[in-house]
């Protein structure tokens, strides 16, 4: 089998799989009695296991055997959870965690995990052997629980006045079978082609999920002789042991019969009669519960998505040009036209704006692992509360705040939470909290980490940046509390005394507040001293969508964010000041510097005798500008397009825009303008 085409699923379906065990664990380790999540894990576990097997990374099978075994002894009760046997798996999915990456970096996923499994024996070794004496007893009791209803009575008496015989057989897999459901479904497959299967116990459902030892019993119609199709069984791999008995006419009243037979056609109860049942059989991908009922899911690959929102640009275009033709025929019938498929163009739209939104929380799953890890590291007590994980992102925004949110949570525990003694102290609890929240408000996602640490040393924080050069002896005696929080966003502050992996090896916040900013976000602190801090990211909901103001100088149409603006107005020349060779207006008491966006873009200026300026005020944190241009269009949303390859580095000019009409948008990047 060419097992490459079902690489990407495979990564994919792996890395859900390791992010639900590291979800349980940690709620296990809090609810260590908590049986159903043993199960989820073990669930998750063992289809891992069957994956890895099939792709023939045999690493993988064979750690994530060991680590079945720890959770199948725990789920039986056979052992407790202990913090050992915790930090154990852990350290067990941290071994496959990077199996995973190796493999999706082209390698062969293989790796020494003889030590890992070991110690997983050390832990589970008396719960496997107690184990594997009671297997024996609970599979007599599955074999003995071929239990029919009446109905199923009735069809199997009438199926053997047909001329067939009813076969109750016993099947026990081998111990080392990796992947019991596709042998169930072999089975199955090879037993319907000489006949029916009637019932199995467990039930399809169990079956299919592998929620089962290695025994399970089918009930059988089939015109083949016993040792035939004890025959057909016992051919299949993996199989250790088969036992079949024929099933006599079973013991019914006379009066249940005959009620029951008036009510059968004769070709109900016939082999195709029979068949109903055995389509409860498992299908071939036991390991996924949309074999059995179907499923409303797909996975797309947002390469995909990207080419059918360029095909829609190309819509967009068509359909202003349509606008203008109907427009200049004055036709009511093309206008009615083209006005129906605006508003359709429009729904198509949003839908597949929506079909790239993807929730926060596959973002925020990846950090209460971190945490406790860095709990330990750093010998503090530290809770992490996660708020808000269903609100949703643009793809492309939620691939690119991994990181930021990272280095802030590791900052939060490295530098913002104190040590238990510390915090006792204090008068506070010994363990610190920490909150991760996201939400909506207006066409922006804001998350928030939050602390209840000891909040910024502002006189630490204004020598290091005295001592840096960041400012100057004069500045810092005019700066407010708020301005002295935000100098931690220079470029390499950092107050650490000493250069750790935890809060990032001495390297500041600059590379958060710079790679949000390329987002189009930001990020803003508030800090009470003694008390904590709260950072606050403010993202745009998609970085395909966003709303803009369109505005002209001379002939070209330029949009500016929506986000950026405070305010437009329509001022007198006059108003314009000069102050230290700058040109500045009074903007509700604020000296706000002005930029001619003609000057910025070489747009040559052929109404500079005009007394009436159109102004926009954008703002870049606490720092206001004021955009002069000729006249304001309108509001719009529009669709971001990059410049491409050929033109990465325009100055303030962020992307680019394809208007109803056709034309062409620059989008300005205010931020770059601020700076």
């Amino acid at each position: 089998m060419d097992v490459n085409q079902y690489l990407d699923i495979f990564l994919d379906e792996s890395r859900e799989h390791l992010q639900t065990c590291n979800e349980k664990l940690l709620e296990l380790e809090k609810n260590p009695t908590d049986l159903q999540l043993v199960n989820d894990i073990f669930r998750a576990a063992h289809t891992l296991k069957g994956m890895s097997a099939t792709m023939g990374f045999d690493d993988m099978a064979h750690l994530t055997h060991h680590l079945e075994n720890m959770f199948d002894a725990i789920r039986n009760e056979q052992m407790i959870v202990t913090p050992e046997s915790m930090d154990t798996m852990f350290e067990a999915l941290d071994h496959l965690e990077a199996m995973v990456q190796s493999i999706a970096e082209g390698g062969d996923g293989k790796r020494d995990v003889t030590e890992i499994s070991k110690k997983l024996d050390v832990t589970g070794s008396h719960a496997e052997a107690a184990s594997s004496v009671e297997t024996p007893a609970a599979s007599a009791a599955a074999a003995n629980d071929l239990d029919y209803n009446e109905f199923e009575r009735t069809v199997l008496d009438e199926a053997r006045e047909q001329g067939f015989k009813c076969y109750e057989i016993n099947v026990t897999l081998s111990e080392a079978c990796l992947l019991k459901a596709v042998r169930v479904y072999m089975i199955f497959e090879r037993l319907n082609e000489a006949g029916e299967v009637v019932k199995t116990v467990p039930n399809a459902e169990l079956l299919e999920s592998e929620d089962f030892e290695s025994e399970f019993s089918i009930s059988y119609l089939s015109k083949q002789p016993m040792d035939e199709v004890k025959k057909i069984v016992t051919a299949i791999s993996e199989v250790e042991n088969v036992e079949i008995s024929e099933v006599s006419a079973f013991e019914a009243a006379p009066a249940e019969k005959q009620e029951a037979q008036p009510e059968q056609k004769k070709e109900e109860v016939s082999v195709p009669a029979a068949k109903a049942p055995a389509n409860d059989a498992p299908k071939a991908n036991g390991n996924n519960g949309a074999a059995a009922g179907g499923t409303k899911t797909i996975r797309v690959n947002i390469d995909r998505l990207d080419s059918l929102m360029n095909l829609f640009e190309e819509l967009v275009i068509d359909r202003g040009r349509l606008e203008q033709i109907a427009k200049e025929l004055e036709n009511n019938e093309l206008t009615d036209t083209v006005e129906r498929m605006t508003r359709i163009s429009g729904d198509l739209q949003s839908i597949i704006l929506n079909m790239r939104m993807v929730p926060v929380e596959t973002v925020f799953n990846r950090f209460p692992r971190m945490i406790r890890q860095l709990t330990k590291e750093l010998n503090k007590k530290i809770e992490l509360i996660i708020e808000g994980a269903e609100t949703e992102l643009d793809r492309t925004v939620i691939d690119e705040i991994g990181d930021p949110l990272l280095h802030l949570l590791r900052n939060s525990l490295d530098h913002g939470i104190e040590s238990p003694e510390e915090r006792v102290k204090k008068g506070k609890p010994e363990k610190g909290t920490v909150l991760l929240k996201a939400y909506h408000s207006g066409n922006h996602v804001f998350i928030e980490v939050e602390d209840d640490g000891g909040g910024i040393n502002r006189k630490k924080v204004l020598e290091k940046a005295l001592e840096r050069g960041v400012i100057t002896e004069r500045e810092a005696e005019t700066l407010e509390d708020h301005q002295i929080d935000s100098l931690i966003f220079a470029a390499g502050f950092s107050t650490a005394d000493t250069i750790s992996d935890i809060s990032g090896r001495g390297v500041g916040l600059d590379v958060v507040k710079n790679k949000l900013e390329s987002l189009g976000g930001s990020v803003s602190i508030n800090s009470t001293e003694g008390q904590g801090s709260l950072f606050s990211i403010q993202l745009p909901l998609t970085l395909s969508i966003i709303s803009v103001l369109l505005v002209k100088l001379e002939e070209e149409t330029f949009a500016i964010p929506i986000s950026s603006i405070i305010e437009t107005a329509v001022i007198k020349k006059s108003d314009i000041l000069q102050t230290h060779d700058r040109e500045v207006i009074d903007f509700r008491g604020f000296i706000v510097p002005v930029v001619y966006l003609k000057k910025q873009f070489h747009v040559p200026n052929a109404n500079e005798l005009e007394e009436e300026l159109h102004i926009i005020v954008v703002r870049k944190g606490d720092k206001l500008t004021a955009f002069v241009v000729d006249s304001f269009i309108g509001q719009q949303e529009v669709v971001l397009k990059s410049l491409g390859d050929y033109l990465p580095n325009v100055f303030a000019i962020s992307g680019a825009t394809i208007l109803g009409d056709g034309q062409v948008a620059l989008i300005v990047d205010c931020n770059a303008l601020i700076k």
